[in-house]
């Protein structure tokens, strides 16, 4: 019985991995459920009996690609570092798992650049809403910290800066997906970290 449920476990994420690479290569529109079959290397009876279609299969590998942004964001709650290198690590952490996580890089390509955002996407941007309220409320909540033991001025606005790295990191994200070789983000990563803290700590 173990092995069956090991089995199906393996089953599941090789299906899984197969649609990530399919939906950052083609965008979910032009994806079907038989080429991520193809894929991974199944009929569509597998996909279905872990999926009940191609939206539920898409929540998963949204689910499970960004699963280390979750772990960034509740990484970041935990306390174990002062205020404001706790944001510089989320920084950080956010462009080293861009540049060698690929699954973490695919999710967002799929979100940002092979997606179009319809109704049928419902689900989808609720999740990922609710992601990005918890990403910037979490910031705030590390700039309100930062302020009272003075690593960040006291006239800077908390709300403003969280959405300021958001932003910057989505900016970021999103122009080097879109063009690549526009700059090498492996390289360039620790300038953009620097100077967004330099930012914070302006008077």
């Amino acid at each position: 019985m173990r092995r069956t449920k090991e089995d199906a476990e393996k089953t599941r994420l090789k299906i899984i991995e197969a649609a990530l690479t399919l939906f950052s290569r083609n965008g979910y529109s032009n994806t079907t459920l038989a080429m991520i079959g193809t894929e991974a290397g199944y009929s569509r009876g597998p996909i279905y009996w872990h999926f009940k279609n191609k939206d539920d299969l898409f929540q998963a590998v949204l689910a499970y690609s960004q699963e280390p942004l979750e772990q960034l964001v509740a990484q970041a709650r935990n306390g174990e570092l002062a205020p404001l290198a706790t944001i510089e690590r989320f920084v950080r952490r956010w462009f080293d798992l861009l540049v060698e996580d690929p699954w973490f890089r695919q999710s967002f390509e799929i979100l940002l650049n092979k997606t179009e955002l319809t109704d049928a996407m419902a689900a989808t941007l609720k999740r990922e809403r609710k992601l990005t309220r918890s990403m910037i409320s979490t910031l705030q909540e590390l700039l309100v910290a930062a302020k009272r033991d003075g690593s960040v001025p006291d006239a800077q606005p908390t709300e403003q800066l969280a959405l300021m790295i958001y932003t910057q990191l989505m900016g970021v994200t999103q122009s080097w997906l879109f063009a690549p070789r526009l700059f090498n983000l492996s390289k360039q990563r620790g300038f953009f970290t620097e100077r967004l803290l330099v930012a914070l700590q302006q008077p």
